[in-house]
C-alpha cells in the first residue's frame, strides 16, 4: 500500500542517517573536544601523550569521548590521524562536487552508450540511482587503484613521509619545502579544521538528501 510503501522509505533513510552518524563521530571523535574548554580523556597519561599534537588547539583541547586513544602509541595515533585527514580530504572534494553541480557546472557528453548526458545526472545520493552500473565499477576500480598505488603514506605500506597523510611520495611537491616550520604547522592546521567541517557538511547535506529539505538556496 501507499503507506507501507513510504513508511519502509522513510525507514531506510533513518538507517541511513544513523550509518552516517556512526562512521563520523568515530573518525573524528578522538581528536575534538568541548567548546567549553574542559579536558576530557580516558586516562591522563593518555592527554599527555597526544595533547601537544596537530589538531590539539583553543578553544578545543583533547577529547576521546570513545577512548579511542587508550593505551595507544604513537603508532595508533598517526593511524587515527592518517584516517581522519583522509575522510577529511574526500569530504572536501564532495562538497566542492556539490556545490559545482548545484551551480550547473557539469562535464560535456555523455556518460553511458544510451545517450545519458552527465547534466542528467543528480547530486548527491541520488546520483547512485542513475549512474550506471559499469559507471559504478569504473569509479571503485579507480579509487581502489588510487588507495593501493597512489594516495600512500607510512600508515599503509609506503616510505615514511614528513607526517601521516604525506602523500607526496618524492613526486609531487608543489613547494611544500619552502615552507618554514611555522607555515607547514599552520597550513596543515588549517587542512584538518576544514577537512572537519567539511565531514560535518556532507553529512548535513546527505542527511537533509533523505529528509526531502535542501540545504541549498531557493531549494536547488
Amino acid at each position: 500500500s501507499f503507506w507501507s510503501s513510504k513508511t519502509n522509505r522513510h525507514t531506510k533513510s533513518t538507517m541511513k542517517v544513523v550509518l552516517a552518524l556512526a562512521a563520523l563521530f568515530s573518525s573524528a571523535s578522538a581528536f575534538m573536544a568541548p567548546m567549553n574548554g574542559a579536558v576530557v580523556a580516558p586516562k591522563t597519561t593518555v592527554m599527555k601523550a597526544f595533547e601537544t599534537e596537530l589538531g590539539v588547539q583553543p578553544p578545543l583541547g583533547f577529547w576521546d569521548p570513545l577512548g579511542l586513544l587508550s593505551d595507544a602509541d604513537q603508532a595508533t595515533f598517526d593511524r587515527l590521524r592518517y584516517v581522519e585527514i583522509k575522510h577529511g580530504r574526500i569530504c572536501m572534494l564532495a562538497v566542492l562536487g556539490q556545490i559545482t553541480t548545484k551551480a550547473g557546472i557539469f562535464l560535456p557528453g555523455t556518460i553511458d552508450y544510451a545517450g545519458t548526458k552527465f547534466s542528467d545526472i543528480p547530486t548527491g545520493i541520488a546520483a547512485y540511482d542513475k549512474i550506471p552500473a559499469a559507471g559504478i565499477a569504473q569509479i571503485v576500480a579507480f579509487v581502489g587503484f588510487l588507495e593501493l598505488f597512489v594516495m600512500k603514506d607510512s600508515a599503509n605500506g609506503a616510505a615514511p613521509g614528513e607526517f601521516p597523510g604525506d602523500f607526496r611520495n618524492g613526486f609531487i611537491d608543489f613547494g611544500w619545502d619552502t615552507f618554514t616550520e611555522e607555515e607547514k604547522a599552520f597550513k596543515r592546521g588549517v587542512e584538518l579544521n576544514n577537512g572537519r567541517a567539511a565531514q560535518m557538511g556532507i553529512l548535513a547535506l546527505m542527511v537533509h538528501e533523505e529528509l526531502g529539505v535542501s540545504l541549498w538556496p531557493g531549494g536547488i
